[in-house]
């Protein structure tokens, strides 16, 4: 390799030019650094005086420090460069070194902020800080800080002149094709993506769909497992799960409770008013349970329908079991006070053609020679 060559251009620079580039790479140097410095002490500062934003502060912190003291060097240097006159494709070759150290300097920093902010995220909304999604919420920030690297490569590539137009098209083609050939996986992938970021549930909740419901046992990259109400494994693909509506039980804070009671419709109006109220009063003194309403609800040739209306206060299942069970118990125990028959009506059938040829037929018996 022929060193003179490359150090031609500065064989006319004389002692004072040099003197003059190199003081200026060293203030460079000591400047940034010394606002490096100045910048984190004041966020650590800044962290510790209790501001409501001390979290976006401790972003920040955490991000200068990916500062690369090589980018700072090579700023300092292009700084220095700058003060001397060379030629222009010197000048040129500069300016394209210049985008490299900034950009490269600008993506480690994008890089640091997405790791650091997508992991708060994920720390400060999930539930299950051992949810099986973290997978998924690792491949989500991968791809991001992927792209960004990518970006600045073809970037890079076009400023130093090189033609990227073909390259990106040919990208493009490619991952066309690749995302045919896999769509399905990227599906449930995406879906597991959207169920990392929305979290409709969680692993340990119970959740209901169309043909399904049970405890979600694990969240994966394709699939997620549900361990069924009657004990066996549900192995549903995540794309398909999260075209179903959901039920999440877990979640529920309160638990609506409406049924129906039916008495006999030949009890008397006086009497059927007394229901309404003693149903009320099992309501009211049931523990976690408030009462909403006790109707008559319809009167049929059938029955005296009354409805009752009330709310479980938690979402415990064997709560709401247990509640429902005393309010049962409790209204045939009134309906017994109160002298209620809360028995269907009988009903007897008729046939009226049977019994004239019946009646019909005595007679003729009767008259028979023995």
């Amino acid at each position: 390799m022929n060193i003179q060559r490359y150090l031609a251009p500065f064989s006319n620079v004389d002692g004072e030019e040099l003197l003059l580039a190199g003081g200026a790479a060293l203030v460079t140097f000591l400047a940034i650094y010394a606002l490096l410095r100045l910048l984190r002490k004041r966020l650590c500062r800044h962290d510790t005086d209790g501001h409501t934003d001390r979290p976006m502060a401790q972003l920040l912190k955490e991000t200068l420090n990916r500062t690369s003291m090589l980018a700072v060097l090579a700023v300092s240097l292009l700084v220095g460069l700058k003060m001397l006159e060379l030629p222009p494709l010197w000048e040129e070759r500069l300016g394209h070194l210049w985008f490299i150290v900034l950009g490269l300097q600008l993506v480690l920093y994008l890089d640091r902020a997405a790791t650091l902010g997508a992991r708060r995220y994920f720390r400060n909304h999930a539930e299950n800080p051992d949810s099986p999604t973290t997978v998924a919420n690792t491949l989500m920030v991968w791809a991001m800080k992927t792209t960004f690297w990518v970006i600045f490569l073809l970037a890079a590539l076009s400023n130093l002149g090189i033609n990227v137009s073909a390259l990106v098209a040919s990208l493009g083609i490619g991952g066309i094709a690749v995302a045919l050939a896999v769509q399905n996986v990227l599906g449930d992938l995406f879906a597991s993506l959207s169920i990392a970021v929305d979290k409709p549930f969680e692993v340990g909740d119970a959740i209901a769909i169309t043909n399904a419901s049970g405890t979600v046992e694990h969240v994966g990259l394709k699939t997620t497992r549900i361990r069924s109400d009657s004990g066996e494994q549900i192995v549903i693909g995540n794309a398909e799960l999260l075209k179903n509506t959901v039920r999440n039980y877990k979640r529920m804070q309160t638990r609506r409770v409406q049924f129906s009671l039916r008495i006999n419709p030949a009890t008397p109006a006086a009497l059927a008013a007394k229901v309404p109220d003693a149903l009320k009063a099992i309501i009211d003194r049931q523990p976690d349970v408030r009462a909403d309403r006790v109707h008559l609800k319809a009167v049929t040739q059938d029955a005296l329908e009354f409805e009752l209306v009330f709310y479980v206060l938690n979402s415990s299942y064997l709560d709401y079991m247990n509640a429902q069970q005393a309010i049962l118990l409790g209204a045939l125990e009134v309906f017994s006070e109160l002298g209620v028959d809360a028995n269907a009506p009988t009903r007897r059938l008729l046939f009226e053609q049977a019994a004239n040829e019946v009646a019909a037929a005595a007679p003729r018996q009767q008259t028979r020679p023995h």
